[in-house]
């Protein structure tokens, strides 16, 4: 069964969105406080984390940050309305996605299946003796293990970034536009910001690039989009 950690300071919130996610069969804990919820994710392996922006004690940036030091669960953010500053800073310290309040309780539960479904997908496969490598210079993809190697060391990344990186790796020298990249990685007419993939390809170009401003692997053609050279 699926486990859910759901923070946020208004109770009505976290009221409405717990008893939706139990309608669904997830199992649900839920936090008020930054400090509260880096601990529960600390002490608990979950699925998903909805987390707000605004919270007492840690905000969400921060338990954002402390949780990407030990765990890559997905995160969706919870932000204001319109406020764009939010979107993107959640997205650099480490957030897959965001959604803006106030939303309706069927898209939340539609991000939370589409992210899970991503995250999951190599999981499930990791049995096989078989598995998908994808190798270029010094990067190594381990895709059923959902696993990232810079000459032989691993890489932290985010279930986004990997999708991302993989996506663009298994279609070598092929460019996407933002707007394609939105569309295919984040799994459905996602009706984010374009510049949700410009977060994420600068975070993947830290991780993996040894110098981001003259990448190797993931490339920019100006005025068109991003690509994997082959």
């Amino acid at each position: 069964m699926a486990r859910a950690l759901v923070v946020d300071d208004e109770k009505m919130i976290v009221k409405g969105i717990r008893f939706s996610l139990l309608q669904d069969k997830m199992e649900v804990d839920c936090a008020y406080d930054g400090e509260e919820a880096v601990k529960m994710a600390q002490n608990n392996t979950y699925d998903v984390i909805l987390l707000d922006v605004m919270l007492p004690k840690l905000n969400g940036f921060e338990v954002c940050q402390q949780i990407r030091e030990f765990s890559d669960v997905p995160i969706i953010m919870l932000t204001a309305k319109g406020d764009d500053m939010d979107k993107i800073l959640g997205l650099e310290y480490g957030a897959d996605d965001y959604i803006t309040k106030p939303f309706n309780i069927l898209e939340v539960k539609a991000r939370i299946k589409a992210i899970m479904r991503r995250s999951s997908n190599g999981k499930d496969k990791e049995s096989k003796e078989q598995k998908r490598i994808i190798e270029s210079g010094d990067l190594k993809m381990d895709c059923d293990g959902r696993r990232v190697f810079i000459q032989g060391k691993e890489i932290n990344v985010t279930v986004k970034e990997f999708d991302l990186l993989e996506h663009l790796a298994l279609n070598p020298n092929k460019v996407y536009s933002r707007e394609n990249l939105l569309n295919i990685v984040w799994g459905y007419e996602y009706p984010g910001d374009v510049r949700t993939v410009d977060v994420h390809i600068r975070r993947l170009r830290e991780k993996i690039e040894s110098n981001p401003s003259e990448p190797k692997y993931v490339h920019t053609k100006w005025g068109v989009g991003y690509y994997f050279k082959g």
